[in-house]
């Protein structure tokens, strides 16, 4: 596809620093593997010297594919596109001495964050223990805005509840450092200090990196936009691509005043507009533009597109719930047989998680095939995590939160009373709960039965950390699983076979990730390191995910970033879009860029459907439409009348008859 004007502008301007402002479907992406292809191949800058950061891991690779495919693997050696974590991750890998980090450190994600805090809060706060979740993310959001912990403790105006959280975030870092630990907001957090702080290592890095892009930009928190402005200094060689209509994420830290920040810290900035949409038709982009200009904007912009008007927004309203669910199945399967397309080119989109099962419910029943986004991540499967503490473990001994998961799983005897004498005394010590294995004052807390069985453990896992961190490869790590008797753990605990086959088979498949990670990578990988990357995964791939022939279902939040040629836009109600918690508390500008999101995924159509009661809380309710529908132009909407809907039904039935009789002939 040719570029346009304003994309060439873009890949071509490099004398300063240069906010691109893409709108949905503006062709982001391709400018910024082109702006890279271009800065080696016209500008004559080294791979090694460019770093590119995006927000996932999908996105970071799909960058790195075109790249390739434009200039050649062989001249992209040392390019770095990555997400921001795993770019702090490089950071403190290098630089891990100097933030007083030992080589083989640990990743802490979300489970493993709360368990520590919920510890440190039962112990010094008891009845408070219970409220560690909501602490645990008070102390994200704190890393997420730059404030340190001394910070917090004189920034909480002696409410009780940030004190107690901002003494639990000292307690916290603290515990992390103990542990040889970091977790995920010290990914960002810590490489932003080191490079404020550290003069001489400030410098390294902006000598080794000469150009920056960053893409979503509107999603960066405020330490993230203080890494880039570390990392690109006075130089400003820094490209940056965002949509201030798409920021989604400030419930969790994103700040889209990000871009004021830019403009103020680099007067020089350029701003191109990228405002030709390649996605949807002029209709749909009219009433997604209609409906963002009711949000105050620093930067003004309209989406236009060249592939025509195309067909109204059908409106849908239904009498209840369980109404709208069929109704959506209903007229998605009359219009799939009507045009001939496939269940790949449909999505139902929703606000929250909790609406999904309904449409689940009527898909089923029409015998539609379908796939929820957003499940559960494949390391937070149980038997997932016990393995990766085991590596963690292997590589970290000082990290306490895997000797704890482990230490009795497969069972060993060791139970809840002998690690609280343990972690007792190794409190007294000083030291980790795995040192304290082998003190020779450990008999003097608790029996020698006690004693030998943690002492076994312990011996157990020197000796095949010493044999594994030598060779990390896929026959060793099978051989410990066999070791540990894994298999036989799941046979007992699991309630039949099948499942204990399944959670086994998840194991294989985090082996087999490992040992392409290993083989695959161009420089000599440690256990600790691919375990780290992992962490940083939400999901491993599939090869079938992107070739299933089923129906989208997705959170809104989820959607951001895909397209589907057929959206269904449900529960398009007050107090579910704009949500209620956001309407209390005045965050309906949010709201209406998180139903923009949900209109700019559409291509070709677009339903917006509504219930006219829904049960809440055991009682039904009347509902009213969203206020975001009063907003969109009435010449685009298509209502419904009685007559069309009843003419529709039997359309329908007629169309499925024919494509299941059509179906049939096909099999005889």
């Amino acid at each position: 596809m040719k570029l346009n004007p304003e994309q060439q502008a873009a890949i071509r301007y490099t004398d300063g620093p240069l906010l691109v402002l893409a709108g949905a479907g503006s062709g982001k992406t391709r400018v910024i593997t082109q702006k890279i292809a271009y800065l080696i191949d016209a500008c004559g800058y080294s791979p090694a010297s460019i770093i590119a950061v995006t927000f996932t891991n999908k996105s970071a690779k799909e960058m790195q594919q075109r790249v390739a495919a434009r200039l050649g693997k062989e001249q992209l050696k040392g390019l770095n596109i990555s997400t921001f974590h795993r770019l702090g991750l490089q950071i403190i890998r290098q630089e891990h001495k100097a933030v007083g980090l030992k080589k083989g450190f640990s990743i802490y994600d979300g489970q493993d964050s709360v368990a520590l805090v919920r510890e440190l809060m039962r112990k010094e706060f008891g009845d408070y223990h219970d409220h560690a979740e909501k602490v645990s993310w008070q102390i994200s959001q704190w890393k997420s805005q730059f404030i340190t912990a001394s910070d917090a403790l004189q920034q909480t105006d002696n409410l009780p509840e940030q004190v107690i959280a901002a003494r639990v975030y000292e307690e916290y870092t603290h515990h992390l450092r103990t542990y040889n630990a970091v977790d995920f907001d010290d990914l960002i957090m810590i490489p932003v200090l080191l490079l404020r702080d550290h003069d001489e290592v400030r410098e390294k890095w902006q000598q080794k990196i000469r150009y920056v892009l960053v893409d979503e930009y509107q999603d960066t928190n405020i330490t993230q936009y203080e890494l880039i402005k570390l990392l690109v200094g006075k130089q400003a060689n820094l490209t940056v691509v965002g949509d201030d209509d798409q920021s989604i994420y400030t419930w969790r830290g994103a700040n889209p005043e990000n871009l004021m920040l830019l403009q103020q810290d680099y007067p020089a900035l350029k701003v191109i507009k990228l405002e030709q949409n390649y996605r949807s038709t002029g209709g749909i982009l009219k009433a997604a533009n209609a409906l963002i200009a009711n949000n105050p904007h620093l930067f003004e912009k309209k989406l236009w597109s060249a592939m025509g008007h195309g067909d109204p927004i059908k409106i849908m309203p239904a009498n209840n719930e369980d109404k709208e669910a069929e109704s959506v199945a209903h007229r998605l399967l009359h219009h799939k047989f009507s045009n001939n397309t496939q269940f790949n080119d449909y999505a139902i989109l929703y606000r929250g998680n909790h609406q999904s099962r309904l449409f689940e419910k009527a898909l089923r029943e029409y015998n539609i095939p379908y796939d929820v986004s957003g499940g559960t991540s494949f390391f937070a499967y149980t038997e997932i995590k016990d393995i990766m503490a085991y590596f963690r473990l292997l590589t970290n001994s000082d990290d306490d939160n895997a000797f704890l998961r482990i230490a009795n799983t497969p069972r060993r005897e060791i139970g809840p009373g002998t690690l609280e004498k343990l972690a007792n005394f190794a409190a007294q010590q000083g030291g980790s709960l795995f040192d304290a294995c082998f003190s020779h004052n450990l008999p003097g807390v608790m029996s020698s039965r006690a004693t030998n069985r943690l002492q076994t453990f312990a011996e157990m896992i020197a000796r095949a950390g010493a044999e594994i961190n030598a060779s990390p490869t896929a026959k060793t790590l099978k051989h410990f699983i066999d070791d540990i008797h894994y298999r036989d753990w799941l046979d007992n605990i699991c309630p039949d076979e099948m499942t204990a086959e399944r959670k086994m088979e998840n194991v294989t498949d985090l082996l087999s990730w490992l040992d392409k990670m290993y083989k695959n990578s161009q420089e000599t990988l440690t256990l600790s390191d691919m375990v780290n990357r992992l962490t940083l995964l939400d999901r491993l791939d599939r090869d079938d995910e992107s070739t299933a022939n089923t129906v989208q279902l997705a959170t809104l939040h989820a959607a951001k970033g895909l397209e589907f040629p057929h959206v269904f836009l449900v529960g398009f109600e007050e107090n579910l879009l704009p949500h209620r918690t956001s309407i209390e508390e005045e965050g309906i500008h949010e709201e209406r860029r998180l139903a923009y999101v949900g209109i700019t995924r559409a291509q070709r159509t677009l339903n917006i459907s509504f219930a006219r009661k829904r049960k809440r809380y055991g009682e039904i309710q009347e509902c009213d439409p969203s206020r975001f529908l009063d907003e969109l132009p009435a010449d685009l909407l298509h209502w419904p009348n009685e007559d069309s809907s009843t003419e529709e039904k039997k359309e329908t039935a007629k169309t499925t008859l024919t494509a299941l009789r059509d179906m049939l002939q096909e099999k005889t």
